[in-house]
C-alpha cells in the first residue's frame, strides 16, 4: 500500500503471490518497478479493496494513512509497517525486514548483494566528479544525510550544497546557488500538469539564464525510495551526468551577478 514498499514486494515475489500494489507503483516516474507493477492488480488505498482481496499480509509504509492502518489492524490483518530509508545502510535493513516477513530471506540477500556489487564497481572506477546542485521546486533538495545525496555521490556527482537533512527542503536561495556555480543542476521530473507557485524557484530568470541548458532532469524514481534498485539508478545516473556535463556549455557567471 506504499509506492516504496511495493517495489520491494515486486522484487521479492512472483506476481501470483501479490494480491495488489498501489496504483502509484505503475508510474515509471516514481517507481523503478513500474513494468513489474503492470503485471499485478492495483489498489487505491481503500479498506474495501483489502477486504475484497483478502491478503495474508499488508505491507505499508510507516507514514501510510494512519486511519487505514488502524482499521486494518482492528480487523485482524497482519501488517508490516516499513520505515523510510535515509541511507544505503538503511536500505539494506528494510530490505531484510521485508524479505524476512515474506519468507524470502535468500532473495533479499541476493538483491542487497547485487546493489553492493554495483556500488563497489562504481567506486572502483572513479571519474572526475561533476559539481552539481539538486534544485527543485523547494530549492535545494539533496541535503547531507539524505538518500538523494548518497545516490548522487555514488553516481560520481559532487553535491556542492550539503545542508543538514532537516534543512534540505528549505526556501530557495538563488544567491547561494550563484555562489556555488555548479556545472549542472539536477532536477527531479514532475507532472507537467501540476503547475505550482513553487515553480518560481525553477523558472527564476537567473536560474534559466545560467542553467537553462545545464539542467539534468531525472526521474524521481532514482532517489525517492530506498530499495536495492538504487544501484541501477546510480549506474544510469553516472552515465547521464557525464554525458550532460560534456555536451552542455558552461558559461561563467559574471562577478556583477554575484554581487547584485
Amino acid at each position: 500500500m506504499n509506492q516504496c514498499t511495493d517495489q520491494l514486494v515486486l522484487a521479492l515475489l512472483p506476481p501470483k503471490r501479490i494480491a495488489s500494489v498501489t496504483w502509484l507503483s505503475r508510474d515509471a516516474g516514481g517507481s523503478l518497478m513500474a513494468a513489474e507493477a503492470g503485471r499485478v492488480a492495483v489498489n487505491h488505498g481503500l479498506a474495501e479493496e483489502v477486504l475484497q482481496q483478502k491478503p495474508d499480509l499488508v505491507v505499508a509504509g510507516a507514514f501510510t494513512t494512519p486511519a487505514l492502518r488502524g482499521m486494518l489492524r482492528r480487523l485482524g490483518y497482519p501488517m508490516l509497517e516499513v520505515p523510510p530509508a535515509g541511507s544505503i545502510e538503511e536500505v539494506r535493513a528494510i530490505t531484510r525486514q521485508v524479505a524476512a516477513a515474506l519468507g524470502e530471506v535468500r532473495r533479499g540477500e541476493a538483491l542487497i548483494a547485487r546493489m553492493d556489487r554495483q556500488l563497489a564497481d562504481l567506486a572502483r572506477d572513479p571519474v572526475p566528479p561533476v559539481p552539481v546542485v539538486a534544485w527543485d521546486r523547494t530549492g535545494f533538495s539533496a541535503g547531507e544525510g539524505t538518500l538523494y545525496d548518497a545516490i548522487l555521490s555514488a553516481a560520481g556527482a559532487r553535491n556542492l550544497i550539503r545542508a543538514p537533512a532537516t534543512l534540505s527542503y528549505r526556501k530557495p536561495d538563488v544567491e547561494l546557488l550563484l555562489q556555488a556555480d555548479p556545472v549542472l543542476l539536477v532536477q527531479g521530473s514532475m507532472d507537467p500538469g501540476s503547475a505550482s507557485v513553487s515553480d518560481d524557484a525553477i523558472r527564476h530568470r537567473l536560474v534559466e539564464r545560467f542553467w537553462g541548458e545545464r539542467t539534468l532532469v531525472i526521474p524521481q524514481a532514482y532517489y525517492i525510495c530506498g530499495t536495492p534498485m538504487l544501484g541501477d539508478a546510480a549506474v544510469r545516473l553516472r552515465q547521464e551526468l557525464h554525458e550532460a556535463a560534456a555536451s552542455r556549455p558552461r558559461p561563467p557567471i559574471p562577478a556583477s551577478e554575484l554581487s547584485s
